[in-house]
């Protein structure tokens, strides 16, 4: 039915009269639009687990290279894109490789983490108007599905998707994907995807308010709903206050919540709403976030992962308030987060930035029958940008998280401490 509805969709948006500047008229050509960026990457993440778990690891150097071509002239526009990724292992071994959350570095057979990886795709693309279809490898980010760059490289998709912004404000999205390589793991079809499709968009009603609605369906997995509403409330003295409400809505193929130990817990929603004051150089934040239903919220991993994950809809697809190291969404879990940040520009600092968070959730239901369970975690990170010289756009980023988790939420999730240490480049080739 979703294929169906995209369908439709397509022939709407191809056939729909422009009402801005169209795209396509203002094409240069193939060679003389194009682009090749390099983003060099240095990574590292340690996680010191509490209640005996082994600690884990991994420190390596990526480098990402996307090759965007011009469309060419006319009525309709084609180009080509091609994603180049390659990461070589610094840390080492000595056994601490292999955590799920971390992934720098899929495990063979042996359990030995691969001394390094390279993989690549393209993709080709034609535009009519303001509107881009395109086929191949790909990064799609939208909120049903969006890829996980927040680790050494980056994960991909292989399909087919459409974008459109025929009218002011409006963008529409439609896709279908059918193998997904992970971050971690060299090939194409790493993620064992059967397919996934989505259909969505968001609209800016005023420079204040927008909106955002979409929807995916993943073959014999999940059906997902995602909804947002974005209120900025301009207040005198260059102060600001920003409304952000989140939600997803998720239901389980019947199979698949079998396959998990529970053919009857099927249904989540989860909801974030956070409020952000800027004053000057400092923003404060306040933000409740609820899961309710038979399991918790459930996104990213790879199909062939342990039964618990393996979902396949992309690292990033949790667009809520109070994800940090972890993300609050157990079962029933009710949270509230507490953050603050600082910009130093305002005192002669231009380029660096410190922001810390509190985030506490109770009420969780880990299925072991013990209780009401807690976590909390203190989250904070320092980045700096370098503003000017050879190193210019060079951003360095410490990032540490504590967090516990009670006993009766062991099942749930397990604390620990981490650090993270990223030094990225990009490198404007043409």
């Amino acid at each position: 039915m979703l294929k169906q509805r995209m369908s439709l969709i397509a022939l709407g948006i191809l056939s729909a009269s422009a009402a801005m500047a169209n795209d396509q008229e203002q094409s240069k050509g193939f060679v003389e639009d194009s682009h090749l960026n390099i983003a060099a990457r240095n990574a590292y993440i340690s996680r010191d687990y509490k209640n005996g778990k082994q600690d884990k690891a991994e420190w390596g150097q990526g480098f990402i290279g996307k090759f965007d071509s011009g469309f060419t002239q006319g009525t309709v526009g084609v180009g080509v894109d091609v994603i180049g990724q390659y990461a070589i292992r610094l840390d080492g071994g000595k056994g601490r490789s292999g955590a799920g959350g971390i992934n720098f570095f899929k495990q063979g057979d042996s359990g030995a983490a691969a001394d390094d990886l390279a993989k690549g795709g393209a993709a080709v693309k034609a535009r009519i108007s303001n509107t881009v279809l395109k086929y191949g490898d790909q990064m799609p980010a939208v909120p049903v599905l969006q890829y996980d760059n927040s680790r050494l490289l980056s994960e991909t998709y292989t399909g087919t998707s459409i974008v459109s912004k025929e009218i002011e404000g409006l963008q529409l999205d439609a896709g279908r994907f059918t193998k997904e390589a992970q971050k971690g793991a060299e090939g194409t079809d790493s993620g064992n995807l059967k397919n996934i499709s989505y259909l969505g968009g968001s609209y800016k009603f005023t420079e204040s308010l927008s909106a955002a609605l979409y929807a995916s369906d993943m073959e014999d997995v999940l059906k997902k709903q995602y909804v947002n509403v974005n209120y900025v409330l301009a207040l005198p003295e260059k102060q600001s206050l920003t409304f952000d409400f989140n939600g997803y809505k998720t239901k389980l193929d019947k199979s698949f919540a079998e396959q998990r130990g529970d053919a009857d817990a099927r249904d989540n929603k989860i909801w974030s709403l956070g409020a952000t004051w800027a004053v000057g150089a400092h923003s404060f934040t306040l933000a409740h976030q609820r899961s309710t239903g038979d399991t918790g919220y459930l996104y990213g991993g790879y199909r062939d992962n342990t039964r618990d994950t393996g979902i396949g809809d992309g690292g990033n697809t949790i667009l809520l308030a109070n994800s940090y190291w972890s993300d609050f969404n157990g079962k029933d879990e009710r949270s509230w987060q507490a953050s603050y940040g600082i910009d130093f520009a305002t005192f002669g600092v231009p380029g660096l930035t410190y922001n810390v968070a509190y985030v506490r959730g109770t009420n969780i239901d880990d299925g072991s029958g013990r209780g009401d369970g807690t976590e909390r975690e203190i989250w904070n990170q320092f980045k700096y940008v370098v503003q000017a010289g050879p190193a210019k756009d060079l951003s360095l980023r410490a990032r540490a998280s504590w967090l516990r988790v009670s006993n009766n939420a062991s099942n749930y999730n397990v604390g620990g401490n981490e650090i993270r240490l990223f030094a990225d480049y990009p490198i404007n080739v043409f």
